[in-house]
């Protein structure tokens, strides 16, 4: 066994240890990271030579969260291995893949794999973090040729107070949840959920995490310097014939260079209307253009075919693009800078559903569905993170039709599942607490063209789509994508508003952020550069803050707040509260009491929570409020004074015991049946019949005793004086009101 090394700092109040050494040895890079009790083993591995026929760097990073980790087994009866990967781990691993993949040469074609397997897990230090950190710890010591390193942290503000790495409690008090990975002078990937933060105050949170970048980056750099390997350097290995040939690539690529960018100019420039498809067509017009115009050339016809020309032409195209928007402030479209695509939108689009916008920007096309449950439709959670229930869920979709393809759909993706929790968290602090709004809530966002920024445009749609249910959400969300041009030999750069996917190239980013009209509820951020300077960031935040106003001001006009009734379609829900202690009594026996409850009244559904509050939901009006009523007499608690009509159930020789309410008993004692002396209980009473009684005590363990004498209405057999007097005028029975049975 090789020696193991250990490395420590410390870092936000805790130990952050790496470990290398013991396990792991025939990857490329191995390492065990640990933050508190949390562990992680980050390995990184590269495939023995290049990948023919592809055109791209062949990278694959899989986060595993193994249930054992947390003490748990997974709660499924019939399956307890781990399976497919919860969103919350795809998450992760989007989470480490853009953050390290802008890292690596675009030339490089062998495969490269990252694997992070969390092997324990402390409840309090999340293992994105420490992930990241374990990944770019591999990364760093290994031979994989990698332009690191980069460390992450995470950063709340609690109280005005900065917090770097909050555990999951402090998180729920903090006003964003911010995560961002790069150095200290730059951001190459940012996570964010913020309850309407100011963008100042998320600046400031950037520019505090960046200065405690220093520390974990120094530790990886010490074991880098203590046991990391010799990267490898592909060109070196070249053979003769491999090295002419990447000369001949590159000739060829000064040669057709101003060819390609004036029929850019012609075919995009010139065409400024142009739709998705329409470009995509000028691009393969271009790359046919530029092959004959390499025959004419009398270039060797194989070497014209060794050479990715498809791939050449569109980093010139992207290329042009990007110098256009540095030196002329000029866009493919025509927009300026800032300027944002022509928006339409409108709701209510659908029948029978329970709420439904459309929203078009561009050609980014979407459509949001909204579906209102009650809350037993909540989604349980079992990962190894979360247990639970989710009552806000947002699904995103996006069919190969959406970007003119035709293949297989296999559901969705990492991207689909990423954009979609992005679109969720930009909401979530909008809606409304379970108390005032017990429904279970999920919206589904359809994207029917795309062409920059479907995830936005779900945002905006799902926004609208919620106000059209009637859902009161506190304040309508909108966000928008902003892109960069970047020259890396100049340093030259310029930030747009609204990014299409032409502008989204080499030296690009794409830094999405929404919100409401007074703040940010969400950020992500990926980019094809090396990291963002603090100009970059600030530059941007401010620019999409006036984007954001934009499409709020355009969405206000068609639908300014939450419609004051929910659909006709959609269930009602009512609640009440009762005493946590009484919620056996609604329930019953196996079930029997509320089972019936159900059964007779028609309702859909009664949802109780452990605090008390009980959720009834009816298509029905009519039928909620028996099931209401119902409960109401289960749990009634009565008070000294209140006066009930009664149904005697047993007779003993000291009294006779009425219910009057359901399920609720009490004790008439023979001394209070009658204004005279009574012998006798039967001589008065019969099981089954109904009197009036009025409670004079309740003792302290919930014991009732009634008086019949004191509650004015009951008649007596004649012949015993007795008072056929209705209630007083001060003094009549409440159950003729209330709980008459």
């Amino acid at each position: 066994m090789s020696q193991s090394k250990r490395f420590e700092i410390e870092w936000g109040g805790k130990t952050l240890s790496i470990e290398t050494g013991v396990f792991a040895q025939q990857a490329n890079g191995s390492c065990l990271v640990q933050y508190g009790d949390t562990v992680v083993l980050a390995t990184a591995t590269m495939g023995e030579s290049d990948r023919q026929e592809i055109d791209f760097f062949p990278l694959m990073v899989d986060y595993e969260e193994k249930f054992y980790a947390a003490g748990r087994i997974k709660g499924s009866r019939f399956i307890k291995s781990e399976g497919r990967p919860s969103d919350e781990a795809i998450l992760i691993s989007r989470f480490i893949d853009r953050a390290i993949r802008p890292l690596f040469s675009k030339d490089l074609r062998r495969d490269v794999q990252i694997v992070v397997t969390c092997l324990a897990y402390d409840g309090e230090n999340a293992p994105d973090i420490i992930g990241l950190l374990a990944a770019s710890c591999a990364l760093h010591i290994s031979d994989i040729p990698w332009n690191g390193p980069i460390a992450d942290i995470r950063v709340g503000q609690i109280e005005g107070e900065f917090v770097i790495n909050p555990t999951h409690e402090a998180r729920k008090k903090s006003l964003f949840d911010l995560s961002f990975a790069g150095t200290p002078e730059k951001i190459i990937m940012v996570e964010a959920i913020a309850k309407e933060a100011k963008e100042q105050d998320i600046l400031n949170a950037f520019w505090f995490g960046q200065k405690h970048l220093n520390k974990p980056i120094q530790l990886l750099e010490e074991v880098k310097k203590e046991i990391g390997k010799t990267k490898q350097n592909f060109e070196e290995d070249f053979s003769e014939k491999q090295k002419e040939s990447l000369k001949q690539h590159k000739e060829i690529e000064n040669l057709i260079r101003p060819f390609v960018v004036e029929q850019t100019k012609e075919h995009f420039f010139k065409v400024p209307q142009a739709s998705k498809a329409q470009r995509r067509k000028a691009k393969n017009t271009i790359k046919t253009q530029t092959e004959q115009f390499l025959n004419e050339q009398s270039i060797d016809k194989e070497i014209i075919a060794s050479i990715p020309l498809g791939t050449l032409v569109e980093k010139i195209i992207e290329s042009e693009v990007s110098r256009s928007i540095l030196e002329e402030d000029h866009r493919v479209d025509g927009r300026g800078l800032k300027e944002i695509r022509p928006l339409f939108h409108e709701v209510g689009i659908l029948p029978r559903v329970h709420g439904s916008s459309h929203f078009k920007r561009g050609e980014t096309q979407v459509i949001s569905i909204v579906t209102l449950g009650s809350p037993g439709d909540e989604q349980t959670l079992d990962s190894m993170e979360k247990t639970g229930t989710k009552r806000y869920i947002h699904h995103y979709n996006f069919p190969p039709f959406s970007v003119g393809e035709a293949k297989p759909m296999r559901g969705p993706g990492r991207r689909d599942i990423g954009h979609g929790a992005l679109a969720e968290r930009a909401l979530l602090e909008m809606i409304p607490d379970k108390e005032s709004f017990p429904y279970t809530i999920r919206v589904v966002s359809e994207v029917l063209g795309s062409n920059g920024s479907s995830s936005m445009a779900s945002t905006c749609a799902s926004a609208l789509a919620l106000m059209d249910a009637g859902v009161p959400i506190k304040k309508a969300v909108a966000g928008v994508a902003m892109g960069l041009a970047f020259n890396e030999k100049t340093n030259q750069w310029k930030i747009i508003t609204d990014l299409q996917d032409l502008e989204d190239g080499e030296g690009g980013m794409d830094f999405k952020i929404t919100g409401t009209k007074d703040g940010i509820t969400a950020i992500q951020m990926d980019t094809k550069t090396t990291g963002l300077n603090k100009e970059i960031v600030e530059q941007t935040i401010k620019q999409a803050y006036e984007g954001r106003l934009q499409i709020l001001e355009s969405m206000e006009k068609t639908i300014a707040s939450p419609r004051e009734d929910l659909s006709p379609y959609a269930p009602r829900i009512i609640t009440l509260r009762i005493n946590p202690e009484r919620i056996g009594e609604i329930i019953g026996p196996g079930g029997k009491i509320i089972n019936e409850i159900i059964s007779t009244t028609g309702v859909q559904g009664i949802d109780i929570e452990d605090d008390g509050l009980v959720m009834i939901t009816s298509i029905q009006a009519e039928a909620a409020k028996k099931a209401y009523d119902w409960i109401k007499q289960i749990t009634y608690e009565p008070k000294v004074g209140e006066i009930f009509k009664a149904k005697v159930i047993k007779i003993m020789d000291f009294g006779a015991f009425v219910e009057f309410l359901p399920k609720q008993e009490g004790l008439v004692h023979i001394s209070a049946i009658a204004p005279w002396r009574v012998e006798k209980v039967s001589d008065i009473l019969q099981v089954g019949e109904e009197v009036w009684v009025k409670i004079i005590g309740i003792d302290d363990i919930g014991r009732v005793n009634l008086s019949m004498k004191e509650a004015p209405g009951n008649t007596y057999p004649e012949g015993e004086g007795a008072s056929k007097k209705a209630p007083g005028k001060n003094q009549k029975p409440f159950a003729q009101n209330h709980h008459e049975k």
